[in-house]
């Protein structure tokens, strides 16, 4: 009898040991995936992507544009841009002209949205962009 006792309390333990890591899985798969934060509201540490810049003094340079917004295209060639460097990509590019092109980085133009995504950058530093990006593959 108490071993029978025993082995019922022992399967009983594991069983509900069993119970709480089935538990943990399931609240694992249903927890949230991300957090919304609020511009204006302190968020502390839930913000996951970089720290925000420090204010700059004035337009950054063609390459400082160029490698925190450009590059995660022109550097690759995602959906048809043309690499930097790549001369024989921007001949023809080049050849409608200085304004053309800058109308179409700051518009959009095909897969590229306006700004290349860069909503808060002055249309003066997505001019230095596009200048650096010419005079690099030329």
């Amino acid at each position: 009898m108490r071993v029978l006792a025993a082995l019922l309390l022992g399967m009983g333990l594991w069983a509900n040991g069993a119970t709480a890591a089935v538990e943990d899985q399931i609240r694992s798969r249903i927890a949230p995936i991300g957090t919304v934060c609020v511009e204006g509201e302190d968020c502390g540490d839930i913000l996951t992507g970089p720290a925000p810049a420090a204010a700059s003094s004035g337009p950054r340079s063609g390459e400082e544009v160029y490698q925190s917004v450009c590059a995660a295209c022109h550097s690759t060639g995602v959906a048809g841009a043309p690499k930097f460097g790549d001369a024989p990509a921007w001949t023809s590019r080049i050849e409608k002209g200085m304004d053309t092109l800058i109308t179409h980085a700051i518009d959009g133009f095909n897969a590229m949205p306006a700004k290349g995504g860069c909503a808060s950058c002055p249309d003066d530093e997505i001019q230095a962009a596009v200048e650096h990006m010419v005079e690099g593959s030329q």
